[in-house]
């Protein structure tokens, strides 16, 4: 990075250039003994997202929402000025560098893993994320869910599915999971 920032900073460019650093997956590093990326618990899905350009954005914002790699594209689309694709599935993340009061933002978002059998031997699942709870659906037999409030849980360690004082919302979330699908045209 820093050869970059020298060899922009000699062109003068470095103000005029959008540099964007992240990684397209966590990683476990031990964490339910595991050592891989392919879970949807926070260690595989959380991943760096750094981005500088000073002529839109200020020194030291940082964004709460949620934000995904599907995002990117949109993003840098809409800092050249030009049209993004309704077929797209993210959302350019410019309203956020423009203003800093909150506005209309997705809530939730699908996860799916489904290269199994494999070398790795992760099952596969589908899940949603909101700002809160987590819900993981293992949907081949045999078939389990993982429910968590990371709000009292980030660690993830308490599985709340089939509490029954949490079946409302695991059935709102099963059907949150089939919407999402839906919407992004997964017929599998």
């Amino acid at each position: 990075m820093g050869k970059v920032f020298q060899a922009l900073t000699d062109l003068g460019q470095l103000d005029d250039t959008v540099m964007l650093f992240t990684s397209d997956h966590g990683f476990f590093l031990g964490e339910w003994r595991m050592y891989d990326k392919r879970l949807m618990h926070e260690p595989s899905i959380r991943t760096p997202l750094l981005i500088r350009y000073p002529r839109l954005i200020s020194a030291g914002l940082r964004i709460r929402a949620m934000v995904l790699t599907t995002d990117l594209a949109p993003t840098f689309l809409d800092l050249a000025g030009v049209s993004i694709p309704a077929s797209m599935q993210g959302q350019s993340l410019t309203p956020f560098f423009r203003d800093s009061t909150p506005y209309t933002w997705r809530r939730d978002w699908l996860y799916e893993y489904y290269e199994y059998p494999g070398a790795h031997n992760v099952r596969k699942h589908r899940g949603v994320r909101t700002e809160r709870y987590k819900l993981i659906h293992y949907y081949e037999s045999p078939e389990e869910f993982e429910l968590y409030d990371l709000t009292h849980d980030p660690g993830e360690i308490h599985n709340l599915f089939g509490d029954p004082a949490h079946a409302a919302l695991a059935q709102q979330l099963r059907q949150r999971i089939d919407e999402l699908r839906k919407a992004t045209g997964d017929n599998a």
